[in-house]
């Protein structure tokens, strides 16, 4: 069901709501998000040898994403609460883009997609790398957080190019 404009988290009358998916049969759903965060050379150097002295970045923010698609709903407004199956996020030193890149999945048997979960997971990772090295270095990005993956549900599969 779609309201105003189209878009299903408003009724006709334009007021925000929670999608009502009471109808929606359970499938199986998986969504996968990416993103990176750039640094300098210096800093990707730092990670790899331990010294960043919150301790460890990439241990620490694959706690954070999971913890973040865990709390999705408390986030995101209109966002159901949903009981994940599971959820991965990996981090991975690129040296040659002075970057870590941030992949998260997320899976759940149920009535909605889990493309949001995925989402959080991944920017709360990225900022606690982020929040983990911005005392050595002020010039760090948060890239590239988008959906590369979905199925499950009415509208099947979805997978960017």
């Amino acid at each position: 069901m779609t309201g105003a404009g189209g878009f299903t988290h408003f009724d006709d009358a334009g007021n925000a709501v929670m999608v009502d998916v009471s109808a929606k049969a359970e499938s199986e759903r998986v969504a996968t998000a990416k993103g990176s965060v750039v640094m300098a050379p210096a800093t990707i150097a730092l990670i790899v040898a331990g010294g960043v002295k919150k301790g460890d970045v990439l241990a620490v923010a694959q706690l954070a994403g999971i913890m973040g698609a865990k709390r999705t709903p408390d986030l995101i407004p209109l966002c159901h609460p949903l009981a994940l199956t599971a959820v991965s996020v990996d981090l991975a030193l690129d040296s040659a883009r002075n970057a870590v890149d941030i992949a998260a999945t997320c899976r759940l048997k149920g009535r909605t997609g889990v493309e949001m979960e995925a989402l959080t997971a991944v920017a709360i990772a990225a900022l606690t790398v982020y929040d983990m090295v911005k005392a050595v270095d002020k010039g760090v990005r948060i890239t590239d957080i988008r959906l590369v993956h979905k199925s499950g549900g009415k509208s099947g599969t979805f997978d960017a190019t």
